[in-house]
């Protein structure tokens, strides 16, 4: 049930006391304002940090012997830019059995690639680590051979 007094009946004093005058709107809209803009930049950066301008992807990849897999991968890029990227090649306990950085020339904006990976042993387990425009990767994990064990020389050759 509603007060039997209207606040156009009060004096503005009472008004005032009571909080029944109408408050100014723009701080509250310049509030809105800039909580949307600050959304609106915070998403504009995540979407620019979340999806980088090149597009790896491993495809397949084929044992083809005790010293050798072919991995398929395919790589979306600018075609200014010219991509290394980072393969693995790894037994059943985990251990390297052959790792290689692959250079990509620049000139399309799609290349699939077959490279000959050669290995130590059968392949178990195959990563494209990462891929990177103009320089090899730096955040991927070194080469993780056994100790006293040499990395197989890149690429396979008959």
């Amino acid at each position: 049930m509603g007060s039997p007094l209207r606040s156009r009946d009060l004096t503005p004093r009472m008004r005032q006391r009571y909080g029944l005058d109408r408050r100014n709107p723009w701080p509250v809209i310049l509030g809105v304002t800039l909580a949307v803009g600050f959304t609106a930049a915070l998403a504009f950066a995540a979407y620019n940090v979340l999806s980088p301008a090149l597009h790896p992807k491993l495809l397949a990849w084929n044992v083809i012997g005790p010293d050798r897999v072919d991995i398929t991968f395919e790589v979306r890029r600018s075609a200014s830019a010219d991509v290394y990227c980072v393969l693995r090649a790894q037994d059943e306990t985990r251990a390297d059995v052959g790792y290689a950085v692959v250079p990509l020339a620049r000139g399309t904006t799609y290349v699939q690639e077959t490279y000959s990976l050669r290995t130590l042993a059968p392949a178990f387990v195959v990563e494209l680590l990462a891929c990177a425009a103009g320089e090899p990767p730096a955040r991927v994990p070194p080469p993780q051979f056994p100790p006293g064990v040499v990395p197989p020389e890149q690429p396979w050759t008959p």
